[in-house]
């Protein structure tokens, strides 16, 4: 293992959108904290609305004046587009700063990893709400199952579903916690999964929608993205064959019908016309600062041994905005802080992560959430205990 470069508790946290939540302000309090915003005005604002004005210097946002600020241990935090990591983490590496983020990891970010490992530093992805903290109920539920059936040869079923919703139901069945062009073209990224023991791929994610109960009530749920290798990350045993392993997100129940006259125009409309249908729904179901999201996340494992015998586990986090804070930049933003104070504390080897798969990791870091405010709700076999 390459040695770990020391951290200097410096933090760069780039950019102010809307997922630079109140986690900004536990990042201020154990670290010296720059946030970069477009202008300095931007930043400044950022920090007003989040009650955090004077808790961390603020800066205008180029690479060239990143570049001049970065010393080595430093920690570069992107809240950018994901199109932006990558330059982004090569710069980290040129100064010898670490990188965190809360994206899942890019074909960019990965091809630069072992170069990062190699100097001594951590490349921190996937640490946010989803993927993030379904990351690290996911690696739970697996170590529960194996401690009771162990690597013995069983079939398999898991799922994980989040969404971000309207706490009180709208006619259109959703309320915008992102950039309403970001949600369109989300929906036009075909899905990857295994059902019926199949792997299968889906063109269209909003034609696979089926029901989903939590906690006695009725969600609509579809595939996101691609789920197949997360198989390898959650560390399923090889004698486990997957009858279902599917990653999504939940909508609320009578979304797919609300949706209708968008699902019949999106496959077919240019990118001029998705921007322009984007500007459309978001005007037509405008977010008003009384309107308040709720954030519904499901993860799901049942494993069937061949001798009969079954084990289940379910976590979910149910979550509401209030009027101090939407529920969704908390739910990304304070996971991310807990994973950058670890970073800054050392405690995060070289190299690439997908939040973290240490058990002992897991068990702190829930611990931070649930100090926090979040917490996840278990239900099924307990299993032996740590």
């Amino acid at each position: 293992m390459a040695y770990l470069t020391p951290a200097t508790g410096r933090v760069h946290w780039i950019g102010t959108g809307m997922s630079t939540g109140s986690g900004l302000g536990l990042v201020c309090d154990g670290t010296t904290t720059l946030l970069w915003g477009r202008t300095v005005q931007k930043a400044e604002d950022r920090l007003a609305t989040l009650g955090l004005t004077g808790r961390a210097e603020t800066r205008a946002f180029t690479y060239d004046a990143l570049a001049a600020e970065l010393a080595e241990g430093d920690l570069v935090v992107s809240m950018l587009p994901a199109v932006e990591h990558p330059a982004l983490l090569r710069l980290a590496i040129e100064r010898g700063a670490h990188f965190a983020c809360s994206s899942y990891v890019s074909p960019g970010v990965a091809e630069q990893a072992d170069t990062a490992a190699a100097r001594g530093l951590v490349v921190l992805t996937e640490i946010g709400l989803d993927p993030g903290i379904d990351h690290l109920l996911g690696h739970e539920l697996v170590r529960k199952a194996k401690a009771v059936t162990g690597d013995r040869p069983a079939t398999v079923r898991f799922t994980s579903y989040c969404g971000s919703n309207p706490a009180v139901p709208n006619d259109f069945r959703y309320r915008f916690s992102w950039a309403p062009r970001g949600v369109l073209t989300a929906l036009l990224t075909p899905a990857r999964l295994i059902d019926g023991g199949v792997e299968i791929e889906v063109a269209h994610p909003w034609e696979a929608v089926r029901p989903q109960v939590v906690n006695v009530e009725t969600f609509e749920v579809y595939p996101n993205r691609d789920s197949v290798p997360f198989i390898g990350t959650y560390n399923f045993p090889d004698a486990w064959e997957l009858e279902t392993f599917i990653r999504g997100t939940m909508r609320l129940d009578g979304w797919s019908d609300a949706w209708k006259a968008v699902f019949k125009e999106l496959p077919d409309a240019s990118d001029e016309r998705i921007t322009e249908l984007a500007a459309e729904l978001a005007e037509r179901y405008p977010t008003s600062a009384s309107d308040h999201d709720r954030v519904v996340m499901s993860v799901k494992l049942e494993v069937r041994a061949d001798s009969g015998k079954i084990w289940t586990g379910e976590y979910v986090l149910d979550a509401m905005g209030t009027e101090e804070e939407a529920a969704t930049p908390r739910l990304v933003s304070v996971p991310l802080a807990c994973g950058i104070l670890e970073v800054t504390a050392g405690r995060v080897t070289p190299g690439l992560h997908q939040a973290t798969e240490d058990p002992e990791s897991i068990e702190r870091w829930l611990a931070y959430l649930a100090g926090q405010g979040i917490t996840v709700n278990y239900r099924g076999d307990r299993g032996p205990r740590r």
